[in-house]
């Protein structure tokens, strides 16, 4: 376990599992025949690349995703060299000779990318690796199918260019029944017939659990290695990999008429004892929880009363033990009795979201 002496000081302590992150890359690699990788945008889905993608690295994970070229920079300098890494943004324009002296492929997503990165081959004089992504329907990152069809009537339109995986990327994945999934693998398959032989992916993390016709050669999962819930509505076959404690700053007495909180939006009904807890929307727990959320203490659910404010909110701990809710004491805000799912249901957002908000002035330990 990563510890320091600076946790008594923090408002709040976010623990993250690199032992269930493991485990929940395992679980999904032995889901499919083909291979796995690791997503590790937005800094890991804000648990800490700098952790993380070495953890994987030793659980066998040979390919990573970033979302922005600055981030596949930082990571190149966390996993062995033979390790890929892919930019799902692709060169931003005026940068595609940092992709090639850091040893990132870019994920070329329009035909202006395409001609970068080929502009750049020529001039180096070599072939240089890309992910070509295709849009099948999301219409938001891909080559679009009228461009595809346009650039594919040039018989040299990859010249100076090494495919190493043809890939899209799915919209509605986490539920399974929906139409579009099928739509898409189908349009998916019809469009990567212009690069034969070169690997596919197209499943996500919700992707995989669709099933072996999703899996293709590669797959992409990034929100479930974390521990979030990859089927909605389900139990979750996965591992929790974070959990966050937070410190109480005051406890006081109040009684019936008294308010909580900004707005005065929280009235007491009667005696209630308030415990503030050192947690706020600066630390990325959200302000929506605001009368909506809970804590737990030992087990027992107590409830966010009035607003979540900057740097601290408000819980009703009448009827737990005086001697247990103290200065100092913590209560829990995710772990063994509440998931990132469920925070993000009572927030009215996803898990994603809860993850990635989850700010620097947390204490944080790694086991």
């Amino acid at each position: 376990m990563v510890e320091s002496v600076e946790a008594p000081r923090a408002g709040a302590v976010l623990t993250v599992d690199l032992g269930a992150v493991r485990a929940n890359y395992r679980q999904l690699a032995n889901m499919t025949r083909g291979a796995c990788a690791a997503v590790m945008k937005a800094d890991a889905y804000g648990i800490g690349m700098e952790q993380v993608a070495p953890a994987l690295a030793l659980e066998g994970c040979k390919v990573f995703f970033t979302a922005h070229l600055e981030e596949g920079i930082r990571l190149r300098q966390l996993v062995p060299e033979h390790c890929a890494i892919y930019v799902l943004h692709g060169p931003p324009p005026g940068t595609a000779k940092e992709c090639f002296q850091y040893d990132l492929t870019p994920v070329l997503n329009d035909p202006g990318q395409l001609h970068e990165w080929r502009t750049v081959a020529h001039k180096l004089g070599r072939e240089l690796p890309a992910a070509i992504q295709l849009d099948t329907g999301m219409s938001r990152m891909g080559i679009a199918s009228t461009d595809l069809a346009a650039l594919s009537r040039t018989s040299d339109w990859l010249q100076g260019l090494r495919p190493t995986l043809v890939m899209s990327h799915l919209a509605c994945a986490d539920e399974p029944g929906h139409p579009m999934n099928d739509a898409q693998r189908r349009r998916f398959d019809t469009l990567r017939e212009v690069l034969p032989g070169v690997p596919a992916s197209l499943a996500n993390s919700s992707g995989v659990f669709l099933g072996p016709d999703y899996h293709y050669d590669l797959l992409r999962p990034g929100a479930a290695l974390y521990g979030i819930n990859p089927q909605p509505g389900m139990p979750n076959p996965l591992r929790q990999a974070v959990s966050l404690r937070a410190r109480v700053v005051q406890v006081r007495s109040v009684c019936e008429g008294d308010v909580v909180g900004y707005g005065a939006h929280h009235v007491c009904a009667g005696e209630r004892r308030i415990a503030t807890v050192a947690v706020g929307y600066a630390d990325g727990w959200l302000r929506s929880l605001s009368g909506r959320g809970f804590a737990f203490v030992d087990g027992i659910k107590v409830p966010i009363v009035g607003r979540v404010s900057m740097d601290s909110m408000g819980l009703d701990v009448t009827g737990i033990p005086a001697e247990r809710i103290v200065p100092g004491a913590e209560v829990e805000l995710m772990g063994a009795h509440q998931t990132v799912d469920e925070v993000a249901s009572a927030a009215g957002t996803i898990g994603y979201e809860v993850l990635t908000r989850l700010g620097s002035r947390f204490h944080r330990r790694y086991l």
